[in-house]
């Protein structure tokens, strides 16, 4: 089962980089490419309303140090 992460995990995993850093999704195994982020929306239904961050078009195939790190082919 995939592992959720949370808001607090990506803060924390993001706040010692540059905040200047481009930040991509990486997506797909079958065809791994790099995608852009747009904006980060929220639903507001409670306490533990999901967060989605929207894509914003397509940058290019990811580097093979990055596929080779998240064992896609």
């Amino acid at each position: 089962m995939p592992r959720t992460l949370t808001v607090g995990q990506l803060i924390h995993q993001l706040q010692t980089l540059d905040h200047n850093q481009p930040v991509f999704l990486a997506i797909n195994p079958d065809w791994p490419f790099a995608h852009r982020i747009s904006q980060v929306i929220t639903v507001t239904d409670g306490p533990s309303s999901p967060v989605y961050i929207a894509e914003n078009g397509q940058e290019g195939y990811l580097p093979p140090a990055i596929r080779t790190e998240l064992a896609w082919p």
